[in-house]
C-alpha cells in the first residue's frame, strides 16, 4: 500500500481527571527514527508510547509531544524563612530602642516582604490508582492522533500513487516501443550484414555457412527479449506491492534500482532509430518516479 511519510496531527482529549495534548509531525526518513517530548510525571508511559508508534509506523522521522493538565486543585504550602525572620525582628527591636520606629511586626508586613515567605505547591501524594487512569486517557489520545496522521498519509499516498501509476503506464509504453525498435533495428543490422557480404563475396570467396552463423550471433547481442520480459516482471511486480496491505516503500525504491539497470542493458545493447532517444525517455521516468517513491512509507 503506498502512504505518504509525510504528515501531522494535534488533538485534545479532555475527562474528569486531565486535559492531554498530543501534536505528531511525521517527514521522510530511510528509517523508523521516533522522537519523543513526554512530561516528567508520564516519564514510565514513555515505552509503551513508543511501541504504539512502532505498531503503526514503519518509516519516517516521527516527532511526537504530548502535554497534561490535571483538574485536581493542588493545595499550596506555606514556609516561613525563619532565619530571615529572626534577623528582620532583631534589627527592627534595635531601630525601636532608638526611637526610630514603634509598634510590632504584623502579617502585612511579613506578606511583603518576598524573602520572609515562600508559596510554593505541594507535591502530590502518588496515587496508583489515578496514575493508571491518566495512562489510559493518554494512551487512547496518542492512538486517536495516530489515526489522524494515518488517515493524512493515506490521503497523501493516494495522490502519490496516481502519480506513479502515471508514469508506471509510460513507462511500459517505451518499454514496448523500445522492444519494436531494438526488433528493427536487429533486422537492419542483418540487412547490412547480409549486402556487406554480398559485396565482398563478388571480389573474394566466403564460406557462406560461417557468415551465416556469424550474421546470427551479431543479432544475437544485440537481442533485448530477456532484459523486455524481465522489465515487465519488474511493472508487475510493482502494481502487486501497491495493491497490498503491507508498507512497499523500501521494495518500490529497489525495484527502481532493477528497472533502471534494465533500461542501461537494453540502451548498450539494443541499436535501431529513436532507441537512444525512447532510453532517455524512460530514464528521466525511472528517476521522477525514485523522486516520489522517496515520500513512500
Amino acid at each position: 500500500m503506498i502512504k505518504s511519510m509525510t504528515g501531522f496531527a494535534s488533538l485534545t482529549h479532555e475527562d474528569e481527571r486531565a486535559t492531554v495534548g498530543v501534536t505528531i509531525r511525521a517527514v521522510n526518513h530511510r528509517f523508523l527514527d521516533l522522537q519523543l517530548r513526554v512530561p516528567q510525571s508520564l516519564a514510565g508511559l514513555e515505552s509503551r508510547v513508543r511501541g504504539l508508534l512502532q505498531k503503526r509506523l514503519s518509516r519516517g522521522r516521527v516527532e511526537l509531544a504530548i502535554s497534561m493538565q490535571l483538574r485536581t486543585t493542588a493545595v499550596p504550602a506555606v514556609e516561613l524563612n525563619a532565619e530571615f525572620a529572626n534577623a528582620l525582628s532583631a534589627a527592627l527591636e534595635v531601630a525601636r530602642e532608638r526611637g526610630l520606629i514603634s509598634g510590632t511586626l504584623t502579617p502585612g508586613d511579613l506578606l511583603r516582604l518576598p524573602q520572609a515567605i515562600t508559596i510554593r505547591d505541594r507535591p502530590a501524594e502518588a496515587d496508583p490508582a489515578l496514575e493508571a487512569q491518566l495512562a489510559v486517557s493518554v494512551e487512547a489520545a496518542v492512538e486517536q492522533a495516530l489515526a489522524d496522521l494515518d488517515a493524512m498519509r493515506v490521503r497523501e499516498g493516494g495522490h502519490l500513487r496516481a502519480d506513479l501509476d502515471a508514469r508506471r503506464q509510460t513507462l511500459a509504453a517505451l518499454i514496448e516501443q523500445l522492444a519494436v525498435a531494438a526488433d528493427q533495428g536487429r533486422g537492419a543490422v542483418e540487412l547490412r550484414l547480409q549486402e556487406r557480404i554480398r559485396e565482398i563475396g563478388l571480389e573474394l570467396p566466403v564460406d557462406q555457412a560461417m557468415i551465416a552463423q556469424e550474421i546470427v550471433r551479431a543479432a544475437a547481442r544485440s537481442d533485448i527479449s530477456e532484459e523486455v520480459t524481465r522489465f515487465r516482471a519488474h511493472l508487475a511486480h510493482w502494481g502487486a506491492l501497491q495493491d497490498g496491505d503491507e508498507p512497499c516503500g523500501r521494495k518500490l525504491d529497489f525495484l527502481l534500482q532493477e528497472m533502471n539497470r534494465e533500461v542501461n542493458t537494453i540502451g548498450a545493447k539494443a541499436d535501431g532509430l529513436h532507441v537512444s532517444e525512447l532510453i532517455i525517455n524512460a530514464k528521466a521516468e525511472l528517476e521522477k518516479m525514485r523522486e516520489q517513491v522517496q515520500n513512500v512509507e
